[in-house]
């Protein structure tokens, strides 16, 4: 009987095919993951350009070499304040994207593991924050708690909890009801040790997940929150706050409202490409 080559042997290789598939990706996510990586080394860069330096003499200059995205209306570099805008944008996001994601996974976990009752009272309080649009929702709160962007963050958290405390919920029940969590029980397995071990763990994983995807979501409600001055005190950039300044001068001055409002956009598309491959990849579809 005639033995295969050793290279035909590592091509069979399960391992080996795992290894490429992981390490295969497709240009556009390529591309997406190239684009967040660029934002975060921007939201770092120092451009030796004040973002709040203002210059009357030379405002709403059209991009150039002196100004390469122009000035504003006080003569601010639109660049430099893009540049040291990425930095809140990205902490507004990422802030309430990790706060959702807690309490999402608070409010699942207890819904599912609560018993009926609290299954119950949890999954129908969620519903009813459900039904109300996530940016209502977070207006809602910011009227109770005031102005700022900690409680930006806060209110974008909150209004983004229902979802994720769903997610968590279904994927807690699904776990629990399992054969090896079911065989773990007629093991004696203590109940903390199950949830810990098992149940947290499965229940988890594909939140990490969907949180890449509902950064952009994130992002987006704080940029329009900013847009409607619920964000950071000017004169500090933020896109969202840019983009409110610049409407009123898009007949003569266009770049003050598209710059920020396509910076706002190719993050939200980026972000949200990388991930949806990584949803895809999670649940084993073809990307």
């Amino acid at each position: 009987m005639a033995l295969a080559p050793p290279s035909a042997v590592r091509a069979a290789s399960p391992g080996a095919a795992s290894a490429r598939r992981a390490v295969r990706l497709p240009p556009p996510a390529v591309l997406a993951a190239g684009a967040v990586l660029l934002l975060i080394l921007l939201a770092g860069l120092l451009t030796g350009v004040s973002p709040t330096a203002t210059d009357p003499v030379n405002a709403l200059q059209p991009p150039g070499a002196a100004h390469p995205l122009g000035t504003d209306q006080l003569g601010r570099d639109v660049f430099a304040r893009l540049v040291h805008g990425a930095g809140p944008a990205l902490a507004l996001g990422f802030g309430s994207t990790v706060l959702a994601v807690v309490g999402g996974a608070a409010l699942g976990l207890a819904a599912a593991l609560g018993g009926p009752v609290a299954d119950r009272l949890l999954m129908r309080a969620a519903d009813v924050l459900l039904a109300l649009p996530a940016t209502l929702l977070a207006l809602l709160v910011i009227a109770v708690l005031g102005t700022g962007t900690g409680n930006l963050v806060l209110a974008i958290g909150i209004a983004l909890v229902p979802g994720y405390g769903r997610l968590v919920r279904s994927e807690a029940l699904l776990v629990r009801r399992s054969g090896y969590v079911e065989a773990a029980v007629t093991l004696g397995v203590p109940r903390r040790s199950l949830i810990l071990r098992h149940v947290l763990p499965n229940s988890l994983a594909p939140l990490l997940t969907l949180a890449t995807v509902g950064f952009g979501t994130a992002l987006i409600a704080a940029s329009g929150l900013s847009f409607l001055g619920l964000g950071p005190r000017p004169p500090s950039p933020e896109w969202g706050a840019m983009l409110s300044e610049g409407r009123g001068f898009l007949a003569t001055a266009w770049w003050l409202g598209v710059f920020p409002g396509a910076a706002v956009t190719l993050t939200v598309a980026a972000v949200t490409v990388v991930g949806r491959h990584l949803q895809q990849r999670f649940t084993r579809r073809s990307p």
